[in-house]
């Protein structure tokens, strides 16, 4: 499920009760209808939304257990890791549009794009070098956002002891 579905079910009430408002024509019923929008409006400044630092540690996870996954050749788990930063870099996109973060996303791109063809030739030296790609590329990222204190490294150790990245044949 999306993380979205709570606005979205608002949205449509919000939709519902606007398409009502326009449809009514008395007073009393545009006072209560406007009342209600008024109610849903509000309830919809306040919905979570989830800030850039979540996504960005949530792609931190995601980046250690890309590491396991390919230094232990567990090519399908690297392959989703890599799909769940895309998107989680899409969930950036739509809810943290008004961070000037936002514009530099597309620096990752082609680390993961090298990344996922390198998971797909399943050599762990193409592996090696296109996750140290990504791993700059993030960086690189971090300093022209003015986040140059956000360093990101190789893993030493894995982020969860209760996965097992070993491929099962």
């Amino acid at each position: 499920m999306k993380r979205n579905t709570p606005i979205i079910f608002l949205l449509i009430e919000f939709t519902g009760a606007l398409g009502l408002f326009s449809a009514c024509g008395s007073g009393n019923n545009n006072a209560q209808l406007q009342a209600q929008v008024d109610s849903l409006n509000k309830k919809l400044t306040q919905t979570y939304r989830p800030g850039l630092g979540e996504f960005m540690m949530g792609i931190q996870v995601h980046h250690a257990k890309i590491w396991y996954a390919g230094k232990n050749q567990n090519w399908a788990l690297a392959n989703f890791e890599v799909g769940e930063i895309r998107e989680t870099l899409e969930d950036v996109k739509q809810y943290c549009y008004d961070r000037p973060e936002v514009k530099s996303l597309p620096i990752i791109y082609p680390a993961l794009d090298s990344l996922s063809s390198a998971i797909k030739t399943k050599k762990p030296q193409a592996f090696e070098k296109s996750y140290v790609l990504l791993t700059n590329s993030c960086n690189n990222c971090h300093q022209t956002t003015h986040h140059e204190f956000n360093v990101i490294k190789t893993p030493e150790t894995p982020p969860f002891t209760n996965q097992e990245f070993k491929a099962k044949f």
